[in-house]
């Protein structure tokens, strides 16, 4: 992982010690958010890995969606069937 997309995970870290066991377990997405970020920054780095997390958690509210939703790249089975569809 580059030294940027490290720097952008630091705050996904910390809220996933600190506020998630708070906010509770009532994810619409599988996987978290937290964990697509993270997933996301290694995956395709600072730039892109950030605009995949920032645009997840926009969606992330009571009128967007849900279900499973994996990092582009991350699931080949998943993102076969859903071009096919």
């Amino acid at each position: 992982m580059s030294p940027l997309a490290r720097m952008l995970a630091l705050p996904v870290r910390a809220y996933r010690l600190v506020a998630s066991p708070w906010v509770g377990h009532g994810c619409r997405f599988q996987p978290t958010c937290s964990a697509y970020a993270l997933e996301a920054l290694q995956r395709h780095g600072a730039i892109r890995g950030g605009w995949l997390a920032l645009r997840r958690i926009f969606r992330c509210h009571p009128w967007g969606g849900q279900g499973y939703d994996p990092v582009p790249g991350a699931d080949p089975d998943h993102e076969r069937h859903s071009d096919a569809g």
